[in-house]
């Protein structure tokens, strides 16, 4: 199976397991276990959503995680400012990363965009360095889409 054919599978189950559900926790929450469990080679898949000035952990799975981060810091507080997705092959080379778990190496975020504004991010962490690259970033920018579509009052 090639990575393409990976995620179009994926957003096929993404789009099974959202329909007729329409509360975003529970959907972000459903939609991280689908990546963690089909993805390969994660340790961590998760949701933050914008809260003012910073953003606040949602649904994950993996090992417990930094709680609070300011819009600017790290990949994920970079993601939002910048209102675009990030790979970072290397973490441990990114200026100002934020190491919840000093497992990870890799990471790809992507900001969660509805009625024109930023709500949040979907963000997933790798042991491996370079595990993700622009067909992850695509491929992960359709999911993201999937739950804005799916879930209301976000």
């Amino acid at each position: 199976m090639t990575k393409r054919d990976l995620y179009d599978e994926l957003l096929r189950q993404a789009r099974g397991l959202l329909a007729g559900e329409h509360d975003p926790v529970a959907n972000a929450a459903n939609l991280a276990a689908l990546i963690w469990y089909t993805l390969p080679d994660l340790n961590w898949a998760g949701f933050y959503f914008v809260k003012g000035d910073e953003l606040v952990l949602g649904p994950f799975q993996g090992r417990p995680a930094c709680v609070r981060i300011a819009i600017g810091s790290g990949v994920c507080g970079t993601a939002v400012a910048r209102a675009r997705t990030i790979v970072v092959p290397d973490v441990h080379e990114f200026a100002g990363h934020i190491a919840c778990d000093a497992a990870s190496n890799s990471e790809l975020v992507v900001p969660l965009s509805a009625r024109e504004r930023i709500v949040g991010v979907l963000d997933l962490d790798s042991p491996l360095t370079s595990r993700f690259d622009d067909e992850d970033a695509a491929g992960v920018e359709t999911l993201a889409r999937a739950w804005i579509e799916a879930s209301d009052n976000i």
